[in-house]
């Protein structure tokens, strides 16, 4: 029976925290769901070996046996080999050994969802509900997916937006969302089973693309044409903002394709009261059309002076 590394299979180091495991496991979790791999034997094992991981390491108390276990695993292993028999793990085993558990992190499993390394170890049981004076038992409501496409002003302003979820009306705030996050909505899942707590709802965020707004990060970039007088001579030019519109001074001589830098004016950042982004206006400098004969006179004029 060969050792279950399941910090490789999480893709975290052994010095990981509880909440590091936790995002790991949520975004393999998205990754290979059956779900959106019908069909796909591999990915089915893939998720199943995935919610084992978690199973462990996203327990501090079989985190702690696993790791306990791990740093003598080949000292096992050999003594078993040399003695022509396998290692008695009946010492590991957590002796409440159900043919069917419930993960403590949600999903229900018959035994055939671990592998036999998982079940050696640690008996083929684990606690994920409490058996009540009356016999029932409780259990935590699924987790539910949804999601969502919101405009680059709602994730600006972060006004609330009232959404219906799973039947109920949330209030939501989106200020400072990046397209394709994804928002924990707690206790907002199903509902539990004699008297657990609901599950949480994982609400993934599309943002639809601006006709004025390119987003990079939490900078915005936009262009702005600007006349060619105003350009030449300096002046002021109304430029577009999320905030709105705003005069803004160009200097003399702009040139075009100048990028010009406005501090602040970006997106927030997503969590922060305080810090946004910048705003990066490009100026198309915009030649004059249908010119009269005297201002064509008058820029031969120009030429003749510069020349």
């Amino acid at each position: 029976m060969d050792f279950k590394d399941y910090y490789k299979i999480l893709g975290v180091e052994k010095t990981a925290s509880q909440d590091a495991i936790k995002k790991a496991y949520r975004k393999l979790a998205v990754k290979f769901h059956p779900d959106k791999h019908p069909g796909d034997k591999k990915a089915e094992e893939k998720f199943k070996e995935i919610n084992e991981a978690n199973e462990v390491l996203g327990d501090p108390e079989k985190r702690k046996k696993y790791d306990e276990l791990g740093s003598d695993w080949q000292n096992y292993q050999q003594y078993g080999q040399a003695n022509g028999q396998g290692f008695d793990w009946s010492q590991f085993q957590n002796g409440r050994g159900q043919r069917r558990q419930r993960s403590s992190r949600g999903a229900e499993f018959s035994g055939d969802q671990f592998s036999d390394f998982f079940e050696s170890f640690f008996g083929g049981g684990f606690q994920g509900f409490e058996d009540n004076a009356r016999g029932s038992r409780t259990r935590k409501g699924q987790d539910l997916e949804s999601s969502v496409t919101i405009t680059l002003e709602d994730a600006y302003t972060g006004a609330p937006k009232l959404m219906e979820i799973n039947g109920e009306k949330i209030e939501i705030k989106f200020k400072g969302v990046t397209d394709g996050q994804v928002l924990r909505i707690k206790g907002k899942g199903a509902k539990g089973a004699g008297g657990g707590s609901s599950g949480d709802i994982y609400l993934k965020v599309n943002i639809a693309p601006h006709n004025h707004f390119e987003r990079k990060g939490v900078d915005l970039h936009c262009e702005e044409p600007i006349d060619l007088y105003t350009a030449i001579l300096g002046g002021k030019a109304t430029i577009k903002t999320l905030k709105g519109s705003i005069a803004m001074e160009i200097a003399k001589g702009t040139d075009n394709g100048k990028v010009l830098r406005l501090k602040g004016m970006g997106m927030p950042v997503f969590g922060s009261a305080n810090e946004a982004g910048d705003l990066y206006v490009k100026i198309k400098v915009v030649l004059p059309q249908k010119l009269s004969e005297k201002e064509l006179e008058l820029f031969k004029k120009l030429s003749e002076m510069r020349s």
